[in-house]
């Protein structure tokens, strides 16, 4: 068996992709061989499940961006609700909105009145147009009344280099990305983009609770997937075990550092959260016309 990432190695999705192989093939009795094929944007790898043989020796290590986002901003030469099957999602991960500890806002609604107050003069990074960084930022300044400047850098790390290095003013990261530098005090947090706190970053509460936008609430997702038409007694196989291994603290703990709150969702949970995504984000790209370059 084999599980495609389509992502580097050492990225988010590549180190629990590679925490649920090696838990599969310890369960299922034969390995399961992680099997990076990043590029655009995830849609490489993705593609490659999509159109492999449905009959369960092939799995994808699915994400957010080339799932829930890559086909409202692209025309992928997969379709996710024909040619890919849900499985199970390991849980949500929550982003937080991020500046610098010199910006002259010390929390969001001080934050939010000043950008009010100055439409366009502020600025933003992103991990590049149409991904998940863009997105959930674009959702905010919309839901928040608020205009600034979207810069997009070539990847998250760039990104993130840039609001360290004061080019862009805020931005929104995965706090496995970022907590570190918040506690090291070379960035502020000034909220989370889930509605509920998260014990896995302590201190720092929600968007939606501090101050911003109340309906605010959107987090990531990483999960696995297999080509449609993978006979129904494998899906389930995989889910049962992809459940018991969530459940094992042994395993969360590998999660944790993540910024990973491990909540799993068997198929139809799973399929329900793609088609919620897809109605939240549908409508705003089309509104701001957002297409991936």
């Amino acid at each position: 068996m084999r599980m495609v990432i389509p992502w580097p190695p050492g990225q988010s999705t590549d180190h629990q992709g590679r925490l649920i192989a090696q838990w599969l093939s310890e369960r299922l009795g034969q390995t399961v061989v992680p099997e990076n094929r990043p590029g655009a944007g995830g849609q490489i790898g993705t593609n490659a499940v999509a159109k492999a043989a449905p009959d369960g020796y092939t799995l994808l290590a699915a994400s957010i961006g080339p799932i829930s986002f890559g086909p409202l901003v692209t025309r992928t030469p997969y379709d996710v609700e024909r040619e890919l099957m849900p499985v199970a999602s390991y849980g949500i991960a929550p982003f937080m909105l991020l500046v610098r500890p010199d910006f002259p806002a010390a929390d969001l609604p001080a934050f939010l009145a000043l950008l009010r107050a100055n439409p366009g003069k502020y600025s933003h990074n992103s991990s590049g147009v149409g991904g998940a960084q863009h997105l959930l930022t674009a959702l905010f300044n919309a839901k928040a009344g608020i205009e600034a400047l979207h810069v997009p850098f070539q990847g998250s790390g760039p990104a993130l280099a840039a609001l360290l290095g004061g080019q862009v003013n805020y931005g929104i990261d995965t706090p496995a990305a970022a907590l570190r530098l918040v506690q090291d005090g070379q960035l502020r947090a000034l909220g989370l983009t889930t509605a509920r706190p998260s014990p896995l970053v302590p201190g720092v509460p929600p968007i939606a609770a501090a101050g911003g936008p109340p309906d605010y609430d959107i987090g990531g997702w990483n999960g696995l997937m297999v080509p449609m038409g993978t006979p129904r007694p494998i899906v389930d196989r995989l889910v049962v075990e992809v459940k018991r291994g969530l459940a094992t603290p042994a395993l969360r703990r590998h999660f944790e550092p993540l910024g990973v709150e491990v909540d799993p969702r068997g198929p139809d949970e799973f399929m329900a959260l793609l088609r919620e995504l897809w109605g939240t984000f549908g409508g705003l790209i089309n509104r701001l016309g957002i297409r991936a370059e």
